[in-house]
């Protein structure tokens, strides 16, 4: 099992920035591609789930076009964690980040945090 814990959400003003953290723990060795997905307002159900970034463990990055150039997405294999670093954010980016991971054993699977709300003000 796997346990992925967010942290630093929040409310901020248009053009400001946050951090994003997800720690995760349990049976980390096999964690591969780690990422963060958002869910906007009124979009309830986890296939509604918008991806955002996504990062391998051997560093290999990929972002939702939406995000390209404000979003930077890290991981620290030591310490088992991913962070989003958000610039530029606007409204639009208004939505619950979940964090994911994919634990790869003889099968693949998905790991969800509980989510961390972000609200942009314009």
């Amino acid at each position: 099992q796997v346990q992925l814990v967010e942290s630093g959400g929040g409310l901020v003003q248009a053009g400001g920035s946050l951090r994003l953290s997800c720690a995760a723990s349990g049976s980390t060795s096999s964690i591969r591609d780690m990422g963060w997905y958002r869910q906007a307002p009124g979009k309830q159900r986890e296939l509604q789930r918008e991806l955002v970034a996504t990062i391998t463990d051997n560093g290999v990055t990929n972002y939702a076009d939406s995000v390209k150039g404000r979003f930077t997405i890290s991981r620290d294999n030591a310490k088992n964690t991913v962070y989003l670093q958000m610039y530029s954010l606007q409204p639009e980016d208004t939505a619950v980040y979940y964090c994911r991971a994919n634990r790869v054993t003889a099968y693949i699977r998905t790991y969800w945090g509980q989510g961390t709300q972000v609200t942009v003000s314009s």
